[in-house]
């Protein structure tokens, strides 16, 4: 067999060596339009828990990352001369140039024919039996394909930028200030002993009143925005304790995060980043590459047939994809709103409810259970009780604790879709939508119906990660507070809610038709 890899990043490079292993009889060719040693960006991070399918497939990671890697157990998240660790995170970061050059070398090492400052368009390819575009998140083949594998893209509202700096973080460490201009982030971490991984994020708010804005990022690869390094390394001096940020292609950029409907078509076949991307705050693209070439080689290895494999292929490696898409879009929309969180939680609040973004609380405290018990304690100094016996009051309605019963319409606090008339005490029954596309309209409801004075806004419907927006803006920006109303939500998500101040109640309706709830809540009016 001929096969062809169009990118000479770590997933193409770890595909070439495992086929070319199982198969030493097939020709594999990796083409990368770079020089070797060419690298944008500065570290790859892994988490522990991911590392198993790919070591088990070749040991040139793990060896790679025990030689010339850094390991850590904690994230340290750090905000208003505070700091918080959470231990249980087990992740390991090797310098980008470092894997690529150990990849390469193990890939010659078993036969694989490297072809770097080489360009070629899939007209070139003709004679492969299978063709694999591992060209990246701009992937030229699958633009070309564009008809048939049906691609979608979504671009984050949040601003990004990628820098180094000679600054040691000794681990995974969350950095959050506001300046004069408004909020940014940094996500740093180790990848050797001298140099550090530096991202930076912000919203575009902040970045337009910094001025961020006038680099020109549609000049080709290379340079760097020099303004914006000098003006972080300001921000963050205090910091990185003077440390200079280090620049490689250093721009700014809005995560885009990729879809695919179909992953190939003929003897075509995209990996990586070409056919999927996730927010690096939660999924290492590197990793999800790796892994994706995984699951290639072992289905090429069990089919003689091109398609039947392309097939298992995207069978077997979607759903994790899948997953990890499906849990970085919380993680993503965190970045977007971060700056709510930083101006109003209390700092042991503020971690929480950052690193439980994605996951619950009973699964943070399985990984670190002192940091969890520490946020209980923070809870209890505060109001007493636990939280989900922790009494409420707002306005003329009270509840005994904070898990309630949206039972109408038998209960002191009627429920309405719209601002009633003649009714002291009232909450606003807000639905939210499925998708954060139609956010807006909710948003409006929201806020003019808060004009009115309701004593809770009770958000229900949609999706999980819009009905917590909803209700974040509900009782961070609108100032009323907020009722999550899900069936499904476990006594561990419900804590979580509580603890990370995304909302003040959970409500339930204990299996009462909700198109009949919603029905009473337009026409006369509900009850909590």
């Amino acid at each position: 067999m001929r096969i062809a890899i169009v990118g000479g990043g770590p997933g193409g490079l770890f595909l070439a060596t495992l086929v070319k292993a199982s198969d030493p009889a097939a020709e594999v060719t990796v083409f990368e339009r770079n020089r070797a040693d060419d690298t944008f960006g500065f570290g790859v991070v892994f988490s522990d828990a991911t590392l198993a399918g790919i070591h088990a497939a070749d040991p040139v990671v793990r060896d790679a990352l025990t030689e010339y890697g850094v390991h850590w157990d904690a994230i340290e998240v750090r905000l208003k001369g505070e700091r918080f660790r959470c231990g249980g995170m087990g992740m390991a970061a090797i310098a980008r140039k470092t894997l690529l050059a150990v990849l390469q070398e193990r890939a010659e090492e078993v036969g694989v024919i490297l072809r770097f400052r080489t360009e070629v368009e899939l007209e070139d390819l003709t004679g492969f039996d299978l063709v694999v575009a591992a060209d990246g998140a701009n992937s030229r083949i699958r633009e070309r394909l564009a008809a048939v594998l049906e691609p979608t893209v979504e671009t984050a509202a949040a601003k990004f930028i990628w820098f180094g700096t000679t600054y040691h973080f000794d681990g995974l460490t969350f950095v959050h200030e506001r300046g004069a201009d408004g909020v940014f982030a940094v996500h740093g971490y180790p990848i050797s002993p001298d140099v550090s991984t530096f991202i930076v994020e912000t919203d575009r708010e902040s970045w337009l009143r910094a001025g961020l804005d006038e680099f020109d990022v549609s000049q080709p690869p290379g340079p760097s925005d020099l303004k914006t390094k000098q003006y972080l390394e300001k921000l963050f001096a205090e910091q990185i304790e003077g440390h200079p940020l280090l620049v490689n292609n250093s721009r700014w950029a809005s995560f885009r995060t990729r879809r695919t409907g179909r992953w190939s078509y003929g003897n075509v076949v995209l990996l990586g980043d070409a056919v999927h991307t996730a927010h690096f705050s939660v999924g290492s693209g590197t990793k999800m590459a790796m892994e994706d070439a995984v699951a290639l080689a072992a289905a090429l290895a069990a089919h003689d047939d091109v398609p039947a494999a392309l097939a298992e292929y995207e069978e077997s490696a979607r759903p994790s994809v899948e997953k990890i898409q499906g849990s970085a879009r919380p993680s993503l929309s965190w970045w977007e709103h971060f700056g709510r969180y930083h101006d109003t939680l209390e700092p042991w609040q503020f971690a929480f409810h950052f690193l439980t973004r994605s996951i619950s609380g009973g699964k943070l405290a399985r990984r670190d259970p002192a940091f969890v018990a520490a946020t209980r304690t923070e809870w209890h100094a505060q109001n007493g009780p636990a939280p989900l016996d922790t009494p409420f009051r707002s306005g003329g309605f009270s509840a005994p604790g904070r898990l309630v019963e949206v039972d109408f319409p038998h209960s002191p606090l009627p429920l309405f879709s719209e601002p009633p008339d003649r009714v002291r005490d009232w909450g606003l029954w807000l639905e939210a939508p499925a998708s954060e596309q139609d956010l807006p309209s909710a948003l409006g409801s929201l806020h003019s119906g808060a004009l009115a004075g309701p004593a809770v806004v009770a958000v229900y419907g949609g999706s999980r990660l819009t009905r917590t927006l909803l209700a974040e803006e509900a009782r961070l920006v609108a100032g009323v507070p907020a009722m999550v109303v899900d069936d499904e939500l476990t006594p561990d998500d419900a804590e979580t809610l509580l603890l990370s101040g995304r909302a003040d109640l959970v409500g339930r309706t204990n299996g009462a038709d909700r198109s009949r709830v919603a029905g009473v809540s337009r026409s006369v009016g509900g009850s909590v």
